[in-house]
């Protein structure tokens, strides 16, 4: 698979930041584009702007955060007569704080979203493109896949599993032309951050703020876009998108575990602290 172009590519999460990004993106190489999530107006607004600038978009409100989604939008797709010759699996959210200021019912959100979800559409689309004999899956995970991070531990260990099965699928995989990656973005500048800190304490929230007061916000949405879609074609098995952030899948090779426990948690405790 070197191009996009003529592909029917679903993009979770499609509503806003990377996963808007990677659809706008796709749309402009020849791809039509299948967008998710569960605002229907953003949904729309985008398909609009995909659809005025010659591409074409179909539209499907899903809360994948909810137990038995990924079948339903399967389910959805296919009466619509669709198929899906590429899956990004995008959509996912994470919290920063200490453990226990969260409530069981919202890590369980994101359990599903990150993990079930997910591995339910890989688990519902790939058959399919194994039976033509081409296809592909991006999922992305964070440059905390490679890391534990206290303070972020549920969203850090999510992500560690998107990266996980991604190897393994594709290892599984690759003798049936079906290829799968992980994009592990580092800080980005979309609305994650908000999302993330939604709950949190004032001084976490504080803290954040000034830092995109700062300008120091990571990354843009367009340039994670781009690297990943271009690795994608390049047969990558993974990337790190983004100036600098190679290194959080480096460290755990060079220091020991405990070092690189005490490492994320004395960073990110700083920034949790009232």
């Amino acid at each position: 698979m070197d191009t996009y172009k003529n592909k029917m590519v679903l993009v979770t999460g499609a509503s806003s930041g990377i996963g808007k990004a990677m659809a706008i993106d796709l749309a402009a190489a020849g791809a039509e584009l299948i967008l998710t999530a569960r605002s229907q107006d953003l949904l729309e607004a985008l398909a609009n702007e995909i659809h005025k600038n010659g591409g074409q978009a179909h539209v499907f409100s899903v809360d994948l955060a909810e137990a038995g989604s990924a079948e339903t939008l399967h389910t959805q797709i296919t009466e619509a007569n669709l198929h899906v010759d590429i899956l990004v699996n995008n959509a996912g959210y994470g919290r920063w704080g200490k453990f226990g200021e969260f409530s069981r019912e919202d890590y369980a959100d994101m359990i599903q979203l990150n993990i079930t979800s997910l591995t339910d559409l890989c688990h519902l689309f790939m058959p399919a493109m194994v039976s033509k004999g081409e296809g592909g899956v991006i999922n992305v995970g964070s440059s905390a896949s490679f890391l534990p991070v206290p303070y972020a531990s549920v969203y850090s260990s999510t992500k560690a599993y998107v990266l996980m099965l991604s190897e393994a699928l594709r290892y599984e995989y690759k003798d049936h032309n079906v290829r799968v990656m992980a994009s592990c973005p580092g800080a980005t500048d979309s609305n994650f951050r908000n999302t993330a800190s939604e709950k949190s304490s004032e001084g976490l929230k504080q803290r954040i703020s000034k830092l995109q007061g700062e300008g120091q916000v990571g990354d843009t949405c367009e340039r994670v876009s781009q690297e990943t879609l271009d690795a994608f074609l390049q047969n990558k098995h993974y990337i790190v998108p983004g100036k600098g952030n190679s290194k959080f899948a480096f460290l755990p090779r060079i220091l020991s575990r405990a070092r690189v426990l005490k490492l994320t948690g004395d960073t990110f405790k700083k920034h949790t602290a009232s």
